[in-house]
């Protein structure tokens, strides 16, 4: 019996030591960029859901949410989905989830955990957030627009921020998913509770998940 246990102590501490990677790194499928709905069928059907299911959305769907929100589609200039002034790229995507908060890279198409809790609530006003499988979080990233005063940096971020929150929706019209923009977001509450720096500041939040059965 002895001596199973360092065998046990050495299993257990790879157990824990692969799920500590695997809770700080999401790495996410291969978004599929080919079929959906042609565009203007999904214009036709964009619209705004309040109400959503408590199911978590899939890693291939959350995939490919991502990559149609933000994701790179032309590699070799690490360009993306959605369009940024000066190519500032100044938006980051992240993802309020049940397990926690993560940053979208779409580079390397992983999430990477920012943050272990459950902040849903925190996104918004209305009652729905917290149940909402997905919270997405558009944060604006001051430093990458260079010397150009506040006003201008808050009305080119809020610019970038609806052009991804319009993918969104796009997507979810053609998957037949629930979704919702919200500007009615306690910003500098929201900051605080993720611990974000001074140059960092919440724009858009938006829900998405399954709507209710």
């Amino acid at each position: 019996m002895k001596r199973l246990i360092p065998q046990v102590m050495l299993f257990t501490f790879i157990f824990h030591l692969t799920g500590c990677s695997q809770e700080k790194v999401i790495k996410l499928p291969q978004p599929q960029t080919s079929g959906g709905m042609p565009l203007m069928e999904a214009l036709m059907k964009r619209g705004t859901s309040r109400e959503f299911s408590s199911k978590e959305l899939d890693l291939q769907t959350l995939s490919n949410l991502l990559w149609a929100a933000n994701g790179i589609n032309r590699p070799e200039d690490g360009l993306k989905t959605a369009p940024s002034a000066v190519n500032w790229q100044e938006i980051d995507v992240y993802v309020s989830l049940l397990k926690g908060v993560y940053i979208y890279n779409a580079l390397e198409n992983q999430l990477e955990l920012y943050m272990k809790d459950d902040i849903r609530e925190a996104t918004g006003r209305q009652p729905f957030v917290k149940d909402a499988p997905v919270n997405l979080i558009y944060v604006a990233d001051f430093t990458r627009m260079g010397d150009r005063d506040e006003t201008t940096k808050h009305w080119y971020s809020a610019a970038d921020a609806a052009f991804i929150a319009q993918n969104v929706y796009l997507f979810c019209a053609s998957e037949n998913l629930a979704a919702v923009i919200r500007g009615a977001v306690e910003k500098e509450e929201l900051k605080k509770v993720m611990n974000l720096p001074a140059h960092k500041h919440v724009v858009l939040c938006q829900s998405v998940g399954y709507h209710p059965e």
